[in-house]
């Protein structure tokens, strides 16, 4: 129910999302599309697994990348505003962490960034970015990810307001 709305929302607004995820490997971007009517608003996704795709395509920044690696607020940032750039949307999103079964570049199992990002006006761009501590095994992680960025862009799109 919670997705339906989030579609309708950015329907009746006029407003489009585009997807970039990481750990979630296009699980976010079928959850969106699962709901009728996600052609209206729905531009796209960029499935950035491996890390050199998220400069090459999204342009994060390489030197971010090589200093800090892929799991970090400033990268998930970068991805929600370069999908969105990339695919026209008003809205990106993206997700990058580590799902496991083991830590990546010192990072523990359910780190995870989330972030959207949007412009208020022309030339302004604005964004949210939250990081999460997240348990379970691989599976879990993945799908509480996914939850956890449809609610921060629904929380975004609503002003806050609860649905």
């Amino acid at each position: 129910m919670r997705d339906e709305k989030l579609i309708a929302e950015l329907s009746r607004h006029g407003d489009t999302i585009a997807v970039a995820e990481s750990l979630t490997g296009g699980l976010v971007c079928a959850a969106l599309t699962a709901v009728p009517g996600a052609s209206a608003v729905v531009r796209g996704s960029v499935t950035s697994y491996a890390t050199d795709v998220k400069a090459s395509v999204l342009g994060v920044d390489a030197h971010l990348l090589r200093s800090g690696g892929a799991v970090q607020a400033e990268v998930a940032r970068q991805m929600a505003h370069g999908v969105r750039r990339l695919l026209g949307a008003t809205h990106g999103i993206a997700t990058t962490g580590v799902a496991g079964p083991d830590p990546q570049d010192d990072v523990p199992v359910g780190r995870v960034f989330i972030a959207v990002a949007w412009d208020d006006a022309p030339g302004v761009p604005l964004d949210e970015v939250r990081m999460l501590d997240l348990t379970g095994d691989r599976a879990a992680i993945r799908e509480q990810t996914v939850t956890a960025v449809l609610e921060l862009l629904a929380t975004c799109v609503s002003g806050g307001q609860e649905w």
